[in-house]
């Protein structure tokens, strides 16, 4: 059995919220030099154990305790209550930035960075080109880090962390402003780690990243444990939770914050025209207009099928397509379309949902505003809810190959 690298437990921390702070001497003087303060529990009473070679993920809305918790395993924060014990080496970046000295130049920072993490000269001179490669940087390594982007910082900064050949890895939401390139480089370095035995502790509002990347998932809420489990268990409960609706939920009926709301959903067939009923296998879009009250940055758009009977066919999600728009405002159209209509001769209903990136309380959340028929002009029999066009073939059986292995012995 694996054993613990990291063990939390009946771990709280606390700050001060101030009210208001001394502007001057006077004030201070004035009110004894105290300042009004309420104290806040940013984790309370959080204990979990993670195992050696594990990938655990930790997810919660802004606010959740997430960061504060990895302050703590990191030592940058020390818990009011509790105790953290960590066996192993620890790279970590948890903030853009932290580490480097924005006048020197990459080249400059990778050596002083690699140094916190507690390696030589020798061997940063040693991986110095793979960091480098790794990171995308080559132009840029010789300017001053002031000069570079947050993604930049995030490509560089994770470069680095990883090339210390850390047994724990601990990485904080700072992925997420990287390119969808070097995101996908990142998560694949990630799973070849875990392959050599490393420990990951992962935080991300990408709940994509999470579920293809982490064997377990915490769910932390005001700072309280809500679940550990599986991550297929745990983010199936952590999104029900952020979409909870209603008791009483009436075609039509919608619920949110309201900064961003749909206003119009109209489905088109393949000519271009705006129709409410199509053939199985014919592509069709979704338009669905919205108008933002002010600019949303990285709005999660949901788009779910059901059958009449309030089946839940699909609902993809832009997180899970990589196709998050960086923001939306004003008045606009996002379209949603499918190349080949997989579904049977039905009646279908659509929902549509729109969320900011920590899926807290949804901005619009539509509840089946809009239904279709799906036609075909052919009387042909069909089971089931959709096609899957599969391809048949004929042929003598084939022999596994330890079976062969069996026979030639």
């Amino acid at each position: 059995m694996p054993e613990s690298v990291i063990s939390i437990e009946h771990v709280s921390k606390k700050f001060r919220l101030y009210h208001e702070r001394h502007q001057s001497l006077k004030a201070a003087v004035i009110n004894g030099g105290r300042a009004r303060y309420e104290e806040f529990w940013a984790l309370e009473d959080v204990s979990c154990e993670i195992m050696a070679g594990e990938s655990f993920g930790i997810v919660g809305s802004n606010g959740s305790g997430k960061s504060t918790l990895l302050k703590c395993l990191t030592g940058i924060l020390t818990p009011d209550k509790g105790k953290l014990a960590i066996r192993g080496s620890v790279s970590a970046l948890l903030e853009l930035g932290a580490g480097f000295h924005p006048e020197l130049s990459g080249r400059e920072n990778i050596y002083l960075n690699g140094a916190i993490l507690g390696m030589g000269r020798k061997v940063i001179d040693k991986r110095f080109d793979s960091i480098v490669e790794f990171s995308g940087l080559e132009r840029f390594i010789d300017s001053p880090l002031k000069n570079y982007s947050s993604g930049m910082y995030a490509k560089l900064g994770f470069s680095v962390a990883i090339h210390a050949e850390p047994e724990i890895l601990i990485v904080d939401e700072v992925l997420s402003v990287g390119d969808e390139a070097f995101r996908h480089k990142s998560a694949e370095k990630i799973n070849d780690m875990r392959t050599d035995g490393a420990t990951i502790v992962f935080v991300s509002h990408g709940l994509s990243q999470v579920r293809t990347l982490c064997d377990r998932v915490m769910w932390l809420e005001k700072g309280v444990v809500r679940n550990i489990g599986s991550a297929a268990e745990v983010l199936a409960q952590y999104v029900e939770s952020a979409t909870e609706k209603p008791a009483s939920t009436p075609n039509g009926a919608r619920w949110g914050t309201g900064e961003i709301r749909f206003t119009s959903i109209e489905m088109f067939d393949h000519s271009g025209r705006s129709v409410t009923s199509v053939q199985p296998g014919e592509p069709l879009e979704f338009r669905l207009r919205y108008s933002a009250a002010k600019p949303i940055p990285r709005p999660v758009v949901t788009f779910a099928l059901f059958t009449t009977d309030g089946f839940e066919i699909s609902a993809p999600s832009t997180t899970e397509y990589n196709a998050t728009p960086e923001v939306l405002d004003g008045v606009g159209e996002i379209t949603f379309a499918v190349d080949r209509l997989p579904l049977h001769d039905g009646t279908y209903d659509v929902s549509v949902a729109l969320h900011p990136t920590d899926l807290s309380k949804p901005y619009d959340l539509w509840n089946k505003p809009f239904r279709f028929r799906v036609k075909s002009i052919a009387n042909r029999e069909r089971r089931g809810l959709i096609t899957l066009n599969p391809k048949w073939s004929f042929g003598a059986i084939r022999a596994a190959a330890s079976q062969v292995e069996t026979e030639l012995q």
